[in-house]
């Protein structure tokens, strides 16, 4: 049996916190996901109301899903390429996606050669709903761990900026120094 996938990935650009990667298997034809756009233009809200959805619709055996972090650790060591490469074969693996499914990811995402159907279209989370979907379940999920990390890290604000470059964030960094899960390899001029 083949399945229509979606992937994206959340979080190649912050200076703190892991990249994570959505992988979304349809197994069937939901019209209710035909006019879902990118997470990126959902406001919080909108984001928590189509992820519940989401959430039922797995419930009901309709689509399954899976989110990969890597750590900021292995962004530093083994690069960002890496990263979303390995998060990407990790939800693969997870949802045991027959090889021969039809994939759509967004921008430059490539899943492993084995996935003979596969496609890669920019802007894809605004053109493909079933990315669309995968770029919520990526989004929610990290910004969720980001905002239990800034408990842990309170001084950050990473509640508010989920560990992008904000002003706010380069100025609790010049205060504060680096914490455990900023990225080292995105941050070499703040370090001693």
């Amino acid at each position: 049996m083949k399945y229509l996938v979606g992937i994206d990935e959340v979080g190649r650009g912050p200076l703190a916190g892991p990249v994570a990667v959505g992988v979304l298997v349809m197994k069937e034809n939901l019209k209710i996901f035909g006019k879902i756009r990118d997470s990126k233009k959902l406001s919080v809200k909108q984001r928590e109301e189509w992820f519940k959805i989401i959430c039922a619709e797995r419930q009901r055996g309709a689509l399954d899903f899976s989110v990969s972090f890597i750590s900021h650790i292995t962004i530093d060591k083994s690069g960002l390429a890496w990263a979303l490469r390995t998060a990407i074969a990790r939800s693969l693996a997870r949802l045991a996606i027959p090889t021969a499914s039809e994939i759509f990811l967004d921008g430059g995402l490539r899943a492993p050669e084995i996935f003979k159907n596969q496609k890669t279209i920019i802007k894809g989370d605004e053109k493909i709903p079933v990315i669309a979907l995968a770029s919520i379940v990526a989004k929610v999920t990290r910004d969720r761990l980001m905002i239990r990390l800034a408990k842990r890290y309170p001084e950050y604000g990473f509640e508010k900026h989920k560990g992008y470059g904000t002003k706010e964030h380069f100025a609790a960094i010049k205060k504060h120094g680096l914490c455990p899960i900023h990225r080292r390899s995105f941050l070499l001029k703040f370090q001693c």
